[in-house]
Parts: C-alpha cells; sequence; structure tokens
C-alpha cells in the first residue's frame, strides 16, 4: 500500500495540514497509521466529509430546573 504525507493530503484534498491532522486523530481518515510524529495516509484515502457546522449557529438544549 501507498502512503502519503499530510502536506500531500493537503494539497489533494484543498484543506489546511493541520486540519488533516486532527481528523486523522479523531481517526476519519480510514487507514491513516501515525508513524512515529508523522502520519501516513493511504493514497487510495477519501477526503471525509465535513461534520463541523456550517450555519453558525449552535443548538444549546437547556435544562429547565424546578
Amino acid at each position: 500500500m501507498e502512503y502519503i504525507s499530510i502536506s500531500q493530503a493537503s494539497q489533494k484534498w484543498g484543506i489546511s495540514q493541520r486540519r488533516i491532522q486532527v481528523l486523522c486523530a479523531q481517526g476519519r481518515i480510514d487507514g491513516a497509521a501515525k508513524m512515529g510524529y508523522v502520519w501516513a495516509i493511504p493514497r487510495s484515502a477519501v477526503k471525509p466529509t465535513d461534520a463541523r457546522v456550517k450555519s453558525g449557529k449552535y443548538v444549546k438544549r437547556h435544562v429547565k430546573h424546578l
């Protein structure tokens, strides 16, 4: 299996290197493995969908205390 670096994945997917590090740490990139201080990402890995809030509105559920 061939691997690419975070900087190569950043150019390929058009997102920052830091964001890719976070995705790897969260286990959202299939097959990504940490080798020492470096993440190895499979060349065939697919860019994960962005699950962050895009509307800018965060839903807070308040519990009414009686």
